[in-house]
């Protein structure tokens, strides 16, 4: 250990110093930012369990943080508990997937505009005896009626989701009245995605999921990739600043530097660097609204 001597008086001299020193630390913490010219730093951000579960924001948010000094508090909840929220003035920005919700957010006034952000796909995944034999169906809506004509169990959301809004409109599209099945073979959670998985598994049932989580869920059990690569399977997401005329508490400069920031050349290579297994769980298409 070095020993360090002081002089007659420096010993005193030196002891303020360290005290001036501890004072600016709590005075002026050390946040890392490389960003200062935020009055307010934080702001919340309503989104989804699937960006949350897939380990994406674990991936952006210190990235944000040292480029634009942005603080991002995520609350993951379904789409429309996070658009819901949004409207309710409980957001800075509003990142989810259910492009029809999310213009209308917009042209209520709610939001200042609506940006593609990125996307992935959904995928069915199916139990190891697939009872509904859609294992290598590429028609999703070939897969659903198969599944409703032998009732298999079916789990399904139920909880207003931009997952929940794809797989209804699904249903729909396959002439299946899913009302009339619920509790029967259709099984509905009102669950967040990772959580009606585990139902899921444990049921033995098929699940419509988006596929980022899906790849980083753990508790596959014997459940595998059943349905994909129809185009009705696409799943864009979308990224929206929260109007402050409306809700007035909207830290604005904060929440545009964060939208501006996901949708540069930096955040969309960012966004496609986020992988689990050597799989990219999300593809950057930013595109500002005009």
């Amino acid at each position: 250990m070095v020993k360090v001597r002081f002089r007659q008086g420096e010993r005193v001299r030196f002891g303020v110093f360290m005290l001036v020193c501890a004072a600016m630390s709590m005075l002026f913490p050390l946040t890392g930012h490389t960003n200062t010219d935020l009055d307010d730093p934080v702001i919340l951000v309503q989104s989804t369990t699937s960006t949350a579960n897939s380990g994406l924001y674990d991936h952006l948010l210190p990235q944000i943080q040292q480029a634009t000094g942005v603080v991002a508090k995520i609350v993951a909840v379904g789409t429309g508990q996070a658009i819901r929220n949004a409207r309710n003035c409980d957001a800075d920005v509003l990142l989810v997937h259910a492009k029809s919700a999310e213009e209308m957010f917009v042209q209520e006034g709610f939001g200042l505009a609506r940006h593609d952000l990125m996307y992935n796909d959904f995928i069915v995944v199916s139990p190891a005896n697939d009872p509904a034999a859609v294992a290598g169906e590429m028609d999703a809506i070939n897969a659903l009626k198969k599944i409703a004509t032998t009732k298999a169990i079916f789990a399904s959301r139920g909880d207003d989701s931009g997952t929940h809004k794809k797989e209804l409109a699904l249903w729909q599209e396959a002439g299946v009245d899913v009302d009339e099945a619920s509790g029967k073979w259709y099984r509905e959670t009102g669950s967040g995605m990772g959580a009606t998985l585990n139902v899921g598994v444990g049921m033995g049932a098929y699940v419509l999921t988006d596929r980022a989580t899906w790849i980083s869920f753990a508790n596959k059990g014997q459940h595998a990739i059943a349905v994909e690569g129809d185009t009705r399977l696409f799943n864009q997401y979308g990224v929206i600043q929260v109007n402050d005329s409306v809700c007035p508490n909207v830290n604005t400069k904060a929440a545009e530097k964060f939208v501006s920031w996901l949708l540069s050349d930096a955040g969309q290579q960012a966004i496609g660097e986020h992988k689990i297994d050597g799989q990219q769980l999300f593809f950057p298409n930013a595109r500002r609204a005009e």
